[in-house]
C-alpha cells in the first residue's frame, strides 16, 4: 500500500497556499501519493468554536505580531517569493470549494488546487467575480462551465457538506492539516510547521 497523505483543503487560507508547495515536494521526494480533502473553512470554524487567528488572538499582546515573522520565516525558508495577501481576503470560498469538490469526484482534485493556488494568492484574481474566476479556471485546463454548473447542485453542495463535518469528527480545526496514513484514517499533524513531523511519519509507515 503506497504512503500517503491526506491535506484538509480550502483555498481562502493563506496557509493552504503556504504549505502546499512544500508538502508537494515531501511527496515527490519520500514516493507518497497526495489527497485533497475539501473543506469549507468557515462552516469548520462554526463546528469546532474556532475562530481565524488574527481575529482569535486579536486581544493577546504579541500572539499575531509573532504569527507573522513565522510566516516571513516559511516564506523565506521555502522560497515562496511570490506569495501575496489576496485583495478580497478573507473572501467567501463556498463557489471555489464546491469546484474543488467536484474536480476531486473526477479524480483531479490535485492538479485544481495546483492551478489555482497561483492564480489566487499569486495573481489575486477576483474570486467574487464569476467571469475572472471562470477564466482563470478555464485557462487551468478545466471546464469553468461543467464545474460552475456542478458547484450549484444538491449533490455537491452536500457532498462539502459531508466533508466538512467528516473532517471535524475527525479532529480537525483548521488549515492547514494533514493525516498520514490510510486514507480517512490517518495520523493528524497540525500546521505548516509539521512538515518535519509528517515526513518522520511517512518513514515510519
Amino acid at each position: 500500500m503506497a504512503k500517503r497523505v491526506e491535506l484538509i483543503f480550502d483555498f481562502v487560507s493563506p496557509n493552504a497556499y503556504l504549505v502546499w508547495w512544500p508538502l508537494r515536494d515531501l511527496v515527490k521526494r519520500t514516493g507518497a501519493e497526495l489527497d485533497v480533502f475539501p473543506v469549507f473553512l468557515g462552516g469548520m470554524h462554526k463546528l469546532t468554536g474556532n475562530a481565524p487567528p488574527m481575529i482569535r488572538d486579536a486581544d493577546v499582546k504579541g500572539k499575531v505580531e509573532y504569527s507573522m515573522l513565522e510566516m516571513r520565516r516559511f516564506i523565506e525558508k521555502h522560497g515562496l517569493t511570490k506569495y501575496k495577501l489576496h485583495p478580497q481576503f478573507p473572501f467567501n470560498s463556498i463557489t471555489l470549494q464546491r469546484m474543488l469538490y467536484a474536480a476531486d469526484q473526477d479524480g483531479r482534485g490535485v492538479q485544481f488546487v495546483e492551478a489555482m493556488l497561483p492564480a489566487i494568492w499569486e495573481d489575486g484574481v477576483d474570486v467574487l467575480d464569476p467571469a475572472a474566476l471562470g477564466a482563470a479556471v478555464t485557462a487551468a485546463g478545466f471546464d469553468a462551465k461543467d464545474l460552475f454548473e456542478r458547484s450549484q447542485t444538491d449533490e455537491i453542495k452536500q457532498g462539502l457538506i459531508n466533508n466538512t463535518e467528516n473532517a471535524v469528527e475527525r479532529g480537525t480545526f483548521g488549515i492547514p492539516t494533514m493525516f498520514v496514513g490510510p486514507k480517512g484514517k490517518g495520523e493528524m499533524f497540525f500546521g505548516k510547521e509539521r512538515l518535519d513531523q509528517v515526513e518522520e511519519a511517512l518513514a515510519a509507515h
